[in-house]
């Protein structure tokens, strides 16, 4: 899996904000658009590409990007 191929799809759940405001190290839950709303795209995502389920408390446990990224490839993997 690659990281920058996850944030892509990660920043395609956001209508409004610009995919450039996307890194690794973002703390996502403290941009503007972020919502239960978006939260469920984000897991529905997940689903879709990956073939993994996530739950809103993991969500919730998660500060970066990167720390969804890598609950996805651990998930994954087992």
């Amino acid at each position: 899996m690659d990281i920058n191929k996850f944030i892509e799809k990660f920043s395609q759940q956001f209508d409004e904000t610009d995919a450039d405001v996307f890194t690794p190290e973002i703390v996502f839950k403290e941009l503007e658009e972020w919502s239960s709303l978006t939260a469920l795209s984000v897991i529905a995502m997940i689903d879709d590409e990956y073939g993994v389920m996530i739950s809103g408390k993991e969500i919730e446990g998660a500060e970066h990007i990167t720390d969804l990224f890598e609950l996805v490839v651990h998930k994954k993997n087992n």
